[in-house]
């Protein structure tokens, strides 16, 4: 049977519940601008009334309200948005990153200001043609000397510019690596405090809220994806492999890499094993700093070593006024010190390993010349090795054309005497060394007894760098070759001290028989100047005004489409944040609406009490004798 009091009952249940929705109300305006809060929502459900169906059920006519309760509190969002946003944040993350880094690339080309490489360089072609006007002139070659220096200051800044660069990518992945091993850290610590508040009935929305924030900030670094559904708790992936589930999170860690010159690499922390992100700030710096920055500096340093060696090639041919002649323009450094280019890879203290830059044959071709020879050219290239068919119709141009154009990673030209030369490329795989030539095979003659290379035909006798003493393997008489070259040529080339100490020295003529040449001869410094229009820059890139040409081109429209995308991602994410904040936000006037019902609603619930509070008074003191 109903109670006395059961009016009272009513009335308090009345007034919990619109203290909660008071709360509730308070809490939502209070958080309008905490970042990533969800707007909650009281949800209320009527009381169990009386009586409840059975075989004792009282004698009541129906069953009678026991007034209002709070089923639950719950916060306003939308899974499927949620989702949405996740897997972008890893686009926007990555494309901001880019093109900060794109910014301060392009920057260091200073063009098309006087201080930047082309221009130096266009001075210094112009030194050697006004030296080759006046070969007797002693200011001549000051001024040659000293645009020699600025050139090579220029090349130096943009080196050391770019190594900066890729320094403070570095200094950025060591950070994010940290801030993702943090944010999982979090995110499973919340995973457990969020299932022990579920496991009492409870609906901890401030903690999913924290934790849907963390995910966010974590996608903006890795490409995540998140399961909600997993018996075992909430999972998030990274390219299928399990980075948190429930309470457990797996780190990550840095590996020093000795390929990619001692950068590390992100592993997994417990197993060692490599990690290719896809998206994300931390994969756009790993592509930064061992893709486009590495590129950067190793095309620098092929336009430097190539440039080198053009100039000291010519000079070293000329003659200068002291009649000194055999000099080097440039000051070439050997990255191997053993001259037969043998190097102790392993680090076992025993050579294992043959580092050779160049390797010029004995014999003097006609490039127009038909070789009258069939067979395969055998060279490295990025992953594995290509070959190279030539047949009797080609000319010499056109086989080094095929080699040129092979994507092998040696190039091949025709110097000033007509003998083939063979070079090595900077490596694509940091697991290779840059300006090394790995393997050089012919099945053929071509490269035996045509160029005057190899000693033999076919496997047999291939050069190849993986043992020590592989010169052998290359003609005994009348061949030459070059000991690859220091690490990062374009950071430490310099002007040959002899010259710096008597400019006299430096090459005008190119003389005739073994003697300088006549006064006025400036035969050798016209070759120098003309250096900057021939095709010397074998491969894609014939010539020094190419290389430049193509340099700006190429990180201009790096830093063009990373802009462009960058915009599309933030008017994307803008998109699905206004969404959210439309479902998910506070809106204060709404939020006032609702403290004005609540309000009402108290003082309802209060004077419904006070009425039976009256009656209850009546009956208990004003009732009986």
């Amino acid at each position: 049977m109903l109670s006395t009091f059961t009016g009272i009952e009513i009335g308090k249940r009345g007034l919990i519940a619109t203290t909660v929705g008071l709360d509730t109300v308070g809490h939502n305006m209070t958080n309008a601008s905490t970042p990533g809060y969800s707007r909650e929502t009281v949800d209320f459900q009527a009381a169990e009334p009386l009586t409840i169906p059975g075989l004792t059920r009282p004698l009541t006519p129906g069953q009678v309200g026991q007034g209002v309760e709070v089923a639950r509190i719950s916060r306003v969002t939308d899974s499927l948005l949620e989702g949405r946003i996740v897997a972008q944040g890893n686009q926007q993350g990555f494309w901001h990153q880019r093109d900060k880094y794109l910014l301060m690339i392009s920057q260091t080309y200073n063009e098309p200001a006087d201080q930047s490489v082309r221009t130096l360089m266009d001075k210094f072609w112009a030194g050697w043609q006004q030296l080759a006007l006046t070969p007797q002139d002693g200011s001549a070659r000051q001024e040659v000397l000293q645009r020699g220096q600025s050139l090579l200051d220029g090349i130096k800044n943009r080196y050391h510019s770019l190594d900066q660069i890729r320094q403070m990518v570095n200094t950025d992945i060591t950070t994010s690596v940290h801030e993702v091993n943090d944010l999982t850290t979090q995110i499973a610590k919340l995973n457990e405090q969020i299932m022990k508040s579920k496991a009492t009935g409870d609906n901890p929305n401030d903690l999913l809220d924290r934790r849907d924030l963390l995910v966010e900030k974590l996608s903006t670094y890795i490409n995540i994806t998140v399961n909600n559904q997993d018996p075992k708790g909430f999972n998030i992936h990274t390219d299928g492999y399990q980075l948190v589930q429930g309470n457990i999170a797996l780190p990550l860690k840095l590996a020093p890499d000795q390929n990619n010159e001692g950068f590390p690499k992100v592993v997994w922390a417990n197993t060692n094993q490599d990690i290719h992100f896809h998206g994300g700030s931390l994969a756009a710096s790993l592509q930064l700093r061992d893709k486009d920055l590495r590129s950067e500096i190793q095309s620098l340093d092929n336009m430097t070593v190539n440039f080198v060696d053009l100039v000291n090639e010519n000079h070293r041919a000329g003659y200068g006024l002291n009649g000194q002649t055999g000099l080097d323009f440039f000051v070439e450094k050997p990255g191997v010190l053993n001259a037969q280019g043998n190097y102790d890879r392993s680090g076992n203290g025993t050579f294992d390993h043959t580092y050779l830059f160049r390797m010029t044959g004995a014999n003097r071709l006609d490039g127009q010349s038909q070789v009258g020879l069939a067979g395969t050219i055998t060279l490295p290239a990025a992953n594995g090795n290509v070959t190279i068919d030539y047949h009797p119709t080609d000319t010499v141009n056109q086989i080094l054309g095929k080699i040129n154009n092979s994507g092998a990673e040696v190039v091949a030209r025709l110097d000033r005497n007509g003998e083939l030369s063979l070079k090595a490329t900077p490596s694509e795989e940091t697991k290779n060394p840059d300006f090394v030539i790995r393997h050089v095979e012919d099945s053929g003659q071509f490269l035996v007894g045509y160029a005057g290379i190899l000693q033999q035909s076919g496997a047999a006798g291939a050069y190849d760098w993986g043992h020590a003493d592989a010169v052998a393997s290359l003609r005994s008489v009348g061949v030459s070759y070059q000991v690859s070259p220091l690490l990062h040529p374009s950071g430490w080339m310099a002007i040959n001290p002899k010259l710096k100490e008597e400019p006299g020295a430096i090459a005008a003529s190119l003389g005739t028989e073994g003697r300088p040449g006549a006064p006025g001869d400036g035969s050798a410094a016209l070759a120098i100047a003309n250096l900057r229009t021939r095709p010397v820059m074998v491969g894609q890139i014939s010539t020094f005004d190419d290389y430049f040409a193509n340099a700006v081109a190429n990180i201009g429209l790096k830093g063009e489409q990373a802009k462009q995308a960058m915009q599309t991602q933030d008017l994307v994410m803008k998109n699905l944040n206004d969404l959210k904040q439309s479902i998910s936000g506070v809106n204060i006037d709404e939020e006032l609406a609702q403290m004005i019902k609540f309000q009402h609603g108290y003082a309802a619930a209060a004077r419904f009490i006070n009425v039976m509070n009256q009656m209850l008074d009546t009956i208990i003191n004003r009732m009986g004798v």
